[in-house]
């Protein structure tokens, strides 16, 4: 049940740095609301998923899924780029937080 949390939360997170910039778009109050919504249940579910692994891996996989799913979300959502270089390096951020999965 902590590594379901711990996937939930980093989804949130990525969820929560979409709606900072669906702010910048447009503002309005449910975009506020779904933004702190995203990232107080996101921490949340990291505090709880901390009680039953590791700290620095728990964080560590926590922070890979925001980035990825953030940086995800751009490319689909909001036109950022997709060049090959930058889904390389997503590559590496997803294939070091499995590796810590592994080795913990």
């Amino acid at each position: 049940m902590a590594w379901f949390s711990l996937i939930i939360a980093g989804l949130l997170e990525a969820f929560g740095v979409a709606m900072i910039n669906q702010l910048h778009i447009k503002r309005n109050w449910q975009t506020v609301v779904f933004l702190i919504l995203g990232f107080s249940l996101s921490l949340a579910l990291l505090s709880y998923s901390l009680n039953f692994i590791p700290m620095g891996t728990g964080y560590a996989i926590w922070t890979g899924i925001g980035v990825v799913g953030g940086t995800l979300v751009g490319m689909i959502f909001y036109g950022e780029s997709k060049d090959w270089r930058r889904l390389v390096f997503i590559a590496l951020v997803l294939s070091a937080a499995m590796g810590l999965k592994l080795v913990s």
